[in-house]
């Protein structure tokens, strides 16, 4: 599973060398691919029903989510029974530290709403890009925490990371490495957000060790 800033495309040739021994389905999330985002707002909780909707009869399925992928697989793996096994990486989901600045920024852009002003730059890229009810929806989703989901996740779970991730820092790895039971870290060095694509033979290594041992 794919989220913002990337595609189901980029999934495709990790996916194909894991069909080698697995039966592997590739997940285009609402609004990122050929799957239309509604003409409403989602919630974390949509994404999440419409996953569980392919996998409910699947037999002891491992959800496997990067980014804004992860945060789907996390809120799926806390609340169903079925999944046998979660690997994350470079995953959203848990809180960003926040400087003075950042706080000092959110002030003024109140402030510029108050007199009817728009401030520009105002929002991350990804936010600028978006339009309509993906503009409120990406609103919706970055301000929820999976921090409970983490909390009662039970299943073995691979945590597996770009030590140069500016996107999703080191620390978030950290993070859900402590809240997740039965967790494990695995960082790559000099890689960023996309770590699968960068180093893309060890992230299979991993993922095909996971699977088989579980």
């Amino acid at each position: 599973m794919h989220g913002w800033g990337g595609s189901i495309d980029s999934f495709r040739a990790l996916a194909n060398r894991l069909s080698d021994e697995y039966m592997v389905t590739l997940i285009d999330l609402y609004g990122f691919g050929e799957t239309p985002h509604p003409d409403h707002p989602l919630c974390l909780d949509d994404y999440a029903f419409g996953v569980e909707e392919i996998i409910k009869d699947c037999e002891d399925p491992i959800l496997i989510g990067h980014s804004f992928g992860g945060r789907v697989a996390l809120r799926i793996a806390a609340r169903d029974r079925i999944v046998r096994g979660l690997v994350l990486i470079d995953s959203a989901g848990m809180p960003p530290r926040r400087s003075l600045n950042y706080y000092r920024k959110i002030f003024a852009y109140k402030i510029a709403k108050l007199f009817g002003k728009t401030p520009r730059n105002a929002g991350s890229a990804d936010y600028a890009a978006l339009t309509g009810p993906m503009r409120r929806t990406f609103v919706n989703i970055v301000n929820e925490s999976n921090v409970p989901d983490a909390r009662v996740i039970t299943v073995p779970t691979i945590l597996l990371w770009g030590e140069k991730d500016r996107d999703t820092p080191l620390y978030m790895c950290r993070k859900m490495h402590a809240l997740i039971q039965s967790s494990e870290m695995i960082v790559i060095s000099d890689a960023g957000h996309f770590s699968y694509l960068e180093r893309p033979d060890y992230a299979y290594c991993v993922i095909r060790a996971f699977c088989g041992g579980i």
